[in-house]
């Protein structure tokens, strides 16, 4: 298994453990953070859930490979039930953001409550390069943030951005060196120790909910698409170049 939990101190940890994949994520994996944050929720004991991956990386996204041969078609499949238990976790999470954020790498810190990243971040959400649509709300929360134009840039063209850029939009909390973000992210995961549990749930519970009804409907929409998309002739250009390491060739399409 790749993805490593503990909890220390009131915080849940679960880590992102594959750096010879570049953290690229599995079903299996991606089962295991379902579960784990689902346990941290019922836990009495946890006062928050501390997100992180490994120096350099926090995850590429998903395990291309993988995600071929199984694609997540139906509504249980491990990915969608790891988005509904990140979603449904009412207690504070937090991302520590240590290197590349790649695809749902950052799709999953729109639905995070604290995002912290390094000065090496590089997020991106390069869904249309594989012939695919944007996943977890993104299409509905990329805009509300950045607005439409810088929207654009990041959904459609996948453009790259810095931690920087992450924070000047809103995604992010702070940028750090790269070696003082776990650290200070675990910090203020630590800090609701101090705090009423039951006035942050509420607390968290209010924040959600003006858009809670959007992003559920948002969600199912794109997971529609999603899997339409995954068999379509684009998808299996862009995944053969990805195995032959050629750029997808998409001139023939309309």
């Amino acid at each position: 298994m790749s993805i490593k939990t503990a909890t220390l101190n009131g915080v849940a940890t679960i880590e992102i453990a594959r750096p010879e994949k570049k953290n690229a994520l599995t079903r299996a994996m991606y089962q295991a953070m379902a579960d784990a944050l689902i346990a941290a929720a019922a836990d009495p004991a946890v006062r928050a859930v501390l997100i992180t991956g490994q120096p350099g990386i926090f995850t590429s996204g998903n395990d291309i490979e993988d995600f071929v041969s199984r694609p997540p078609h139906e509504e249980n499949s491990p990915v969608f039930q790891f988005m509904k238990a990140l979603l449904g976790c009412d207690k504070p999470v937090i991302a520590a953001v240590t290197g590349a954020a790649i695809g749902i790498g950052t799709t999953m810190l729109l639905h995070c409550d604290f995002v912290y990243v390094s000065d090496e971040a590089r997020l991106a959400m390069p869904f249309v390069s594989l012939g695919l649509v944007p996943e977890f709300a993104s299409s509905l929360i990329v805009p509300r943030l950045m607005g439409q134009a810088k929207a654009a840039e990041k959904l459609l063209l996948g453009d790259p951005f810095t931690g920087a850029d992450a924070v000047e939009c809103g995604i992010a909390n702070a940028v750090l060196p790269a070696g003082e973000v776990v650290n200070h992210a675990r910090r203020v995961a630590e800090r609701f120790n101090l705090l009423a549990p039951a006035a942050v749930r509420e607390s968290k519970r209010l924040m959600k909910a003006p858009l809670r009804e959007q992003v559920l409907a948002t969600l199912a929409t794109e997971g529609k698409l999603f899997g339409e998309r995954l068999r379509s002739p684009e998808a299996q250009e862009a995944f053969q170049a990805f195995f032959q390491k050629r750029a997808p060739d998409f001139s023939k399409f309309n």
